[in-house]
């Protein structure tokens, strides 16, 4: 059997190369600027499905529409993660599994969530009805993920309006976002 030795250049290669691979990774599991996940977080009441009000565009909801989530306990005591939508140009639905667990701690809506083997990207829930768990503000590791989640596949333009002015404040893009067909938003 060979064994391999890596030489004093070689060994500056493969730091050069993982290097920049682990702050890449690492990355996507941080907290946007001024982002601050919800404390007394409780993942029995949000666990369940819950419907896409709006978001901001990204290639993997592209030309979704219906779009829910679904979150259910695993066996190993992280998060399922069913998120599903349809597409009206492939007259099909399209599902995608993924997982979840707690970043930091259970008492905080900030979970690790991935749909692509060992690749995780942050979930930040920064606004919660804490009382019913009816809706939530949810972001990733950088401003250009953007989700208003809730219940029930419609909400009242009030409750759409404190999604923008409290988005639009904390620097998200706002006139960026794509509502679900079913809520007809009028300023």
């Amino acid at each position: 059997m060979e064994s391999i030795m890596i030489t004093g250049n070689s060994q500056l290669m493969y730091r050069l190369l993982i290097i920049p691979i682990i702050f890449f990774l690492s990355g996507c599991l941080t907290i946007p600027q001024d982002i601050k996940p919800v404390r007394d977080f409780e993942l029995d009441k949000y666990l369940g499905k819950w419907h896409e009000i709006a978001r901001l565009d990204h290639s993997f909801e592209r030309g979704l529409d219906s779009v829910t989530a679904e979150y259910s306990l695993r066996n190993d005591g992280g998060v399922k993660v069913i998120n599903k939508g349809f597409s009206a140009t492939e007259n099909k639905w399209k599902q995608a599994e993924g997982k979840a667990y707690f970043a930091r701690h259970a008492e905080e809506g900030y979970l690790k969530v991935s749909f692509f083997g060992p690749f995780y990207g942050s979930y930040i829930v920064f606004e919660l009805d804490k009382e019913n768990y009816q809706y939530a503000f949810i972001t990733s590791y950088d401003k250009s993920f953007l989700w208003l989640l809730a219940r029930t596949p419609t909400v009242s333009n009030e409750l759409i309006e404190q999604f923008i002015k409290s988005s639009k404040a904390l620097g998200f893009k706002t006139d960026e976002l794509i509502f679900d067909k079913l809520n007809k938003y009028n300023p």
